[in-house]
């Protein structure tokens, strides 16, 4: 099963959809005369007689599905059936209200709105061609910021990884870490948050499964001395590339930032351009904390990119495009789960079409 179909699966059990939303808009505003409609007896209709065989000198007829029979499994006179709703500003009202609601935030739900609108006004749509609208428009939003972790020459690469408690910054450099080395790369593991012997365990169990070695300090020590030292010892061996975690942090506590803060003032005591990069995990179930999360980094630790975990848990995926509206960070990676490949490069159109039930 490919990354993005479990991310589809994941996303459509989640208790409040998009899709569905959109489903709901078109269906309740419909006509009573735009619905399909079902025979009173209830009793399906009767199947098709099946087409003769072709004569031997003549080729086969090909199915005519088209690209939507194939997405949702049906052909186009399924499709034709669907309810039709004109667009109009009572539509557009509540296609914000909903997008508002699955966190996209004020300005950006009314950004798509209004170009999905433009040169559509009084158009009947069914809920198929409106997620087909608006899964165009987040994927326009997203695509600029779709990018990979970017690879440098410089050894060792070094890759500061941040983010506030429970947003999943271990697991993720684990399975970074993982994914590095199976790409032959030379990876080190810095175990930073020396504050949490179960983040350290944590580490250890990727660095043995991976193949990578993970540099520990003692519990309580200073964070920044074994940044500082895991330099050393990745430029020693030749590493490719250093990861070092961090304790989670909330943004609300100035001494825990503080602290972020020196890590950075050591690392670059050793080396002024590193971090070379610094990513930011974000924890999805969050919704738009998320935002303040991203300004709060960003001051401190010159966040680069973006990496968002658990996007299995939630239905509040929409943060993720009004984090690219707003802050155009890139977005190197997703998580939908625990498993070595339920962290996968970000890919924008498949993100847009899973999210809206595409």
């Amino acid at each position: 099963m490919s990354f993005f179909t479990k991310l589809r699966e994941r996303l459509t059990r989640s208790s409040s959809k998009i899709g569905e939303g959109l489903d709901d808009i078109v269906g309740d505003g419909a006509p009573a005369d735009d619905r399909a409609v079902v025979p009173a007896d209830n009793k399906a209709p009767a199947p098709a007689e099946p087409s003769p065989p072709p004569a031997p000198d003549q080729p086969a007829p090909q199915q005519s599905s088209g690209l939507v029979g194939r997405l949702f499994g049906r052909g186009d006179a399924a499709a034709a059936e669907q309810p039709r709703r004109a667009l109009d500003d009572e539509m557009l009202e509540e296609l914000e209200d909903m997008l508002v609601q699955t966190d996209l935030g004020v300005e950006t739900a009314l950004r798509v709105t209004a170009n999905i609108a433009e040169g559509r006004m009084g158009r009947r749509v069914s809920s198929t061609e409106l997620k087909q609208l608006l899964a165009a428009e987040i994927a326009r939003i997203m695509t600029p910021v779709a990018k990979p972790l970017p690879l440098y020459p410089r050894k060792p690469q070094v890759v500061l990884v941040v983010g506030v408690n429970g947003s999943g910054k271990t697991t993720t450099i684990g399975k970074l870490a993982s994914q590095f080395k199976a790409a032959g790369k030379n990876v080190v593991i810095a175990a930073g948050d020396t504050f949490r012997a179960a983040a350290v365990e944590q580490l250890q169990v990727w660095g043995q499964r991976a193949g990578v070695p993970v540099m520990v300090a003692a519990q309580g020590s200073d964070p920044a001395s074994l940044a500082f030292d895991a330099m050393t010892r990745a430029e020693a061996e030749g590493a490719d590339l250093l990861m070092i975690d961090t304790a989670g942090r909330l943004q609300n506590r100035q001494d825990l930032m503080e602290e972020l803060a020196k890590i950075v003032r050591v690392i670059r005591k050793k080396d002024p351009s590193a971090p070379h990069n610094t990513l930011l995990v974000l924890d999805a179930t969050t919704g738009q904390n998320a935002l303040s999360q991203v300004e709060t980094f960003r001051k401190l630790a010159d966040v680069s990119g973006l990496v968002m975990t658990k996007l299995d848990g939630t239905a509040r995926g929409g943060v993720l495009v009004a984090l690219a509206d707003r802050f155009g960070l890139p977005i190197h990676a997703i998580g939908v789960g625990e498993q070595i490949d339920d962290l996968d490069a970000f890919d924008a159109e498949e993100f847009a079409r899973a999210l809206v039930g595409l």
